[in-house]
């Protein structure tokens, strides 16, 4: 191994997504010398697989819409669970962020008037998603990259040096979060991939922006980079883990044929009029809208079709209910035999739009299924069912700073909780990723101000241990395959901590990753370190096992049925529990779990609600009076 290189910056952003890009902007713009690193390839972001669009309250389809009705549409979708102060700040501030992204030049489809084009998607009230075809994540990339090289050339012509004050390392993992003695945060230590050669970056603030957990599951929509660094690095330097058990199983991964099982079908495709059906030609949504959602959802086919023409007069197609509904619907229709042949179902949208249309709108989901499976959206259905795709669970952080319990940490995008609550509507990830990594920036610097001069500084002591635990798996003669441990992790998660979830099932699955925990502390890598896969899996291995033990335990705890966690044994939606959020600590090696009071929403946004619509979540305490109370209680006394 080669000596560990040092660099020294103010504000270390770890992950090159949407969030990871706009905090690092942040940072730079307010003069603090930061850096980005990327797991993969520059550009290739996780932010691009978000195809169909950025939900922002523009109002350029619908003038009706508002900040506070996509408010309330994320707390609906949230099953009240959000963090309401976090939800607030993301329906005020999200147009301003999408015009913001056309300002720096993002091109946007548009309206006939030539404004910035909305389309429907699942929750929402009105067309709310601004969009580039089905390439919308894409594009939010290329627009912050090209921000990012824009101040680059800035600083070129200023200081003498295009990387003087913000400059990207791809291609480096990081594997550690340094703390000085006092526990703050003191810089991130970890490898470059191409050659293995360990590097330090000291820096007092560090900004996670990692992303999520797919990979933990066998059918995951997610990217191989998704391994849960970002949750793992935070509970490891004394960060909590808030609503791990929330996971989102996304309704319509691609089931059939196997070169694109679990990859995403974009929710656009039902935004745009596609119709899920079983395996009997049945429309079998129309069955499963829950009584929260029946004043808002068509109960027939006609008037569902009529929506599409005419939304003020209909209600909306049951296609269009939140994701964790639709998904657990698709699962039933499988378990219950009236499923395709590959054990999903058939989302069709060949029938309601000509496929000049369809390749109009949807032309990345036309061109990759065609290209990898020869699959013909325009031609005939595709064959779908649930995948893993985001956890909404993430660092418990403060909702105006994104600073997290650790000094000088801070998270933004789904590495982050609290935003959504139980479950994510489509679309809020986009302005979530531009709203609190925009954010996590200026709360970065303002902490940095407070330092003054006094820089926390990582021991050598510490960056020597960090380095002999990060070379053990390839000077091991002995020890297990990190691809056959990684395969049984997914196995047990998908198993038995999967969509439809049951006390015994995770009480096994915490057996298991105990057993596994074991057999990772002495897994072995071949090979040396350059371009070594086995030996990053290895690395990743722990990470995994620690955000899957947190939401194992976190589900097992949560004795309800809410958003993305299904329980079997206990189905119905607990007031009581609604007020609880489970947060998981590191303590002695292990998970921990505590119980922490969830936010009140404050009176005016209550206001939002019906009352009626409120007491199938609130307890009776927390319900506003009833029409009356007040002046029925006046002539009293």
């Amino acid at each position: 191994m080669s000596e560990t290189t040092r660099h020294n910056y103010d504000v270390v952003v770890i992950g090159a997504g949407g969030a990871g890009l706009r905090a690092a902007i942040e940072a730079r713009q307010q003069g603090r010398k930061t850096a980005i690193i990327s797991k993969s390839l520059f550009g290739k972001a996780h932010t691009v697989m978000a195809e169909g669009g950025a939900a922002a309250a523009l109002g350029n389809v619908n003038a009706n819409d508002s900040w506070q009705v996509h408010f309330r549409d994320t707390i609906r979708g949230g099953k009240f669970m959000n963090n309401p102060r976090m939800a607030e700040l993301h329906a005020k501030e999200a147009p301003e962020r999408i015009l913001e992204l056309e300002y720096w030049g993002a091109l946007f489809d548009r309206t006939r008037d030539g404004r910035i084009s909305q389309r429907n998607f699942g929750g929402h009230e009105y067309p709310r998603l601004a969009h580039v075809g089905d390439r919308t994540g894409l594009e939010l990339i290329r627009t912050l990259q090209q921000r990012v090289v824009q101040l680059q050339q800035a600083d070129a012509a200023e200081l003498g040096h295009p990387e003087a004050m913000l400059r990207v390392f791809a291609e480096t993992t990081v594997t550690e979060l340094l703390t000085d003695g006092s526990g703050r945060i003191a810089g991130a230590f970890g490898y470059v991939r191409e050659t293995g050669e360990f590097c330090v970056f000291e820096a007092p603030a560090v900004i996670l922006a990692t992303g999520g957990i797919g990979k933990s599951f066998k059918v995951t929509s997610n990217s191989w980079e998704y391994t849960g660094d970002g949750h793992a690095l935070a509970l490891r330097a004394g960060a909590a883990l808030i609503n791990m058990e929330f996971v989102q199983f996304h309704p319509t991964g691609m089931v059939w044929p196997p070169s694109v099982k679990g990859i995403l079908v974009t929710e656009s495709v039902r935004g745009d009029g596609g119709v899920l059906r079983n395996s009997e030609g049945e429309r079998f949504m129309f069955g499963y809208v829950p009584d929260v959602f029946r004043d808002q959802y068509a109960e027939t086919e006609e008037e569902a079709d009529g929506w599409y023409a005419d939304p003020a007069n209909h209600r909306r197609p049951p296609e269009l209910l939140p994701r964790d509904e639709v998904a657990r619907a698709i699962n039933n229709e499988v378990k219950e035999g009236r499923g395709s042949p590959h054990g999903g179902v058939f989302l069709d949208v060949s029938t309601r739009m000509p496929a000049e249309e369809i390749m109009r709108r949807l032309p990345s989901m036309h061109h990759q299924f065609k290209e990898l499976a020869d699959v013909d959206i325009t031609a005939g259905p595709m064959e779908v069912g649930p995948t893993c795709h985001y956890v909404m669970g993430g660092v418990e952080v403060d909702a105006d700073t994104g600073a997290a319990r650790v000094p000088g940490l801070f998270a933004a995008g789904e590495v982050a909780g609290g935003m959504h609550g139980s479950n994510r509507l489509g679309g809020n990830s986009l302005s979530d990723l531009l709203v609190f990594g925009r954010r996590c920036g200026i709360g970065a610097a303002r902490y940095l101000d407070g330092l003054g001069g006094d820089r926390p500084r990582p021991s050598d002591a510490d960056v020597a241990r960090l380095a002999e635990e990060a070379a053990a798996p390839l000077r091991r003669d002995t020890g297990e395959n990190p691809y056959q441990l990684h395969q049984e992790l997914q196995q047990t998660m998908n198993d038995l901590v999967g969509i439809i979830r049951r006390g015994p099932e995770m009480e096994q699955a915490l057996e298991a990753l105990e057993k596994l925990r074991e057999r990772v502390a002495t897994v072995r890598a071949e090979g040396g370190t350059a371009y070594n896969p086995g030996w990053h899996l290895a690395l990743d291995l722990r990470n995994m096992l620690a955000v899957s033990e947190a939401v194992a335990r976190s589900a097992l705890a949560r004795e309800e049925s809410r958003g993305g966690h299904t329980r079997d044994d206990f189905p119905a939606m607990s007031a009581q529990w609604r007020r609880t959020v489970l947060a998981a600590s590191l303590r002695g090696g292990r998970v921990e779990l505590d119980r922490r009071p969830l936010d009140t929403l404050r009176p005016d946004l209550l206001a939002l609600f019906d009352r009626a619509e409120l007491t199938k979540y609130l307890t009776e305490e927390e319900l506003p009076p009833a029409e009356g109370a007040d002046s029925a209680s006046k002539e009293e006394k």
